[in-house]
């Protein structure tokens, strides 16, 4: 099969002829049909998160943001055949352990991500461990390309959204940083019927946050970005997410909560903070902060994911600029090192 491999960190994938994966009794193998071009991929091609053990071992296919048709199974698999339209969490989980069992198995004690700890979708072919488990059947009005769109980046604005932040029609709600998640996140929480404040240092992904329903932008290049909050909302947010993992970022996002609000942190850290921020943890007591953590989003709560965007409650594709080759993943990837990429990127031609 043809897949584009990272084989030295900051450097050209090398795109070549690979042997095409072969299915354990368990698994599946997908035929890729798209497959988004993640921050995630990003971080793992610059060698990022040696600090929580998720540098990649080199060489490695990166994607974690994919959707297809199962093309084999294992013969202990019951629940797919071939021909299946399928999308799969980027958290592959075991489903036995007591965090799968318990519903939430993007916490498995046996986690492992496509493209970091394992092969992804950058390839024309991409192996499922566990695929009665992990793989999610599409229904028929969701397209591949709006799949992969909700792959990585809108699958877990929506955990973040809806069930970290629990956000509610009418509360106000800002969103740090518009790239792939954060545009996501602009979009749910204005579908779902709050007010929603975008934040970037972009005036284009300011406006394409206003498209996707923001009320409010703030430019926190020229902004006091919590002051300025605050004077929009009267007192300050009831639900902040950090959708991009820099200093200035988190730390806006909770200076900017009304006291008693929520600061979801979905973005991690890059090789500057390498997972350390400094928090003014006295305001977190006086005002009685409340601090979440959001990782990806259950398996369980695709049903309701793609529900909504079958009844065009959510749309994810509208957050997709480009198709591209895969030959051209790199130009992406470098593109991102400048931030110089809006929405999603999105591989189609294998």
């Amino acid at each position: 099969m043809l897949a584009a491999q990272i084989v030295a960190f900051q450097q050209p994938l090398r795109v070549e002829r690979v042997p095409d994966p072969t299915p354990g009794p368990a698994d599946a193998v997908i035929r890729v049909a798209a497959e988004g071009i993640c921050r995630s991929d990003w971080h793992a091609w610059m060698g990022d998160w040696s600090w929580i053990g998720l540098s990649p071992a080199l060489p490695i296919i990166p994607g974690h943001e994919f959707s297809g048709t199962v093309e084999a199974v294992g013969r202990e698999v019951r629940r797919l055949r071939p021909g299946d339209r399928v999308t799969v969490p980027f958290h592959e989980a075991c489903g036995h352990c007591s965090y799968c069992l318990g519903g939430v198995p993007n916490l498995c004690d046996a986690v492992q991500i496509y493209g970091i700890t394992q092969n992804g979708g950058y390839a024309e072919y991409v192996l499922v461990r566990n695929a009665d488990f992990n793989c999610i059947k599409l229904p028929d009005a969701v397209d591949f390309l709006t799949a992969a769109a909700i792959g990585c980046r809108y699958m877990t604005a929506f955990h973040g959204v809806t069930k970290q932040g629990d956000v509610r029609p009418g509360q106000w709600v800002v969103v740090h940083g518009c790239g792939g998640v954060g545009l996501s996140a602009v979009q749910i929480a204005a579908a779902m019927g709050a007010q929603v404040i975008a934040v970037d240092v972009s005036e284009q992904k300011l406006a394409k946050a206003r498209d996707e329903g923001a009320v409010a932008t703030v430019d926190a290049r020229h902004e006091n970005v919590p002051q300025a909050v605050k004077d929009l909302t009267r007192g300050g947010a009831d639900v902040s997410i950090d959708a991009l993992g820099i200093r200035d970022t988190v730390r806006n996002s909770v200076l900017c909560l009304r006291k008693g609000g929520r600061h979801v942190q979905i973005g991690l850290t890059t090789s500057q903070e390498r997972g350390e921020v400094e928090l003014p943890v006295d305001v977190i007591v006086a005002q009685e902060l409340q601090i979440y953590g959001s990782l990806g989003n259950p398996h369980p709560d695709y049903r309701a994911l793609l529900a909504l965007v079958e009844r065009g409650v959510l749309k994810p594709a509208s957050l997709v600029s480009r198709t591209v080759r895969l030959e051209e993943a790199s130009d992406v990837l470098h593109q991102m090192t400048e931030f110089g990429t809006l929405g999603f990127h999105v591989i189609t031609e294998f």
